[in-house]
């Protein structure tokens, strides 16, 4: 089957919409704006959704994300272009995504605790949550 399966978008408005209030709520968070897209684009790459690889790099290109941090997140552990912050988030987006093999371990969750506050730890939780999320409907539904 080629092209959108369902029109989840218009079946489920209400449902959307707190996929949409999570990432209004990210907005406001005292996050920064780079490191939330810089997640989604990761775990976007992760998951392999074309949809949201696309709207993510652009997303970060626009805010003047370097063409090197876009080519090297993918192996951001070997790069210099990452922060010890930024990978601190990058393993914890990784260890979510995929929670069935590292189950969320300590190894990934305590750096967190050098970098982040309580409730950055968890706005960053729910934006690796929205990500994932968004990624499996936008796959399922081959948007």
């Amino acid at each position: 089957m080629n092209g959108l399966r369902l029109a989840y978008y218009k079946l489920s408005p209400e449902l959307l919409q707190g996929f949409r209030a999570v990432k209004e709520g990210l907005e406001k968070s005292s996050l920064d704006l780079l490191l939330i897209e810089l997640i989604y684009l990761r775990v976007s790459q992760i998951n392999g959704c074309s949809f949201c690889l696309n709207k993510h790099s652009q997303t970060l290109r626009e805010h003047q994300e370097t063409e090197r941090r876009l080519a090297e997140l993918a192996g951001w552990r070997v790069s210099s272009q990452f922060s010890p912050r930024e990978k601190a988030a990058l393993e914890w987006a990784e260890a979510l995504t995929h929670v069935v093999t590292t189950h969320a371990d300590d190894y990934a969750y305590l750096p967190l605790k050098d970098y982040f506050k309580d409730q950055e730890i968890s706005d960053l939780t729910f934006a690796i949550a929205l990500m994932n999320g968004m990624n499996r409907l936008a796959i399922g539904m081959r948007q």
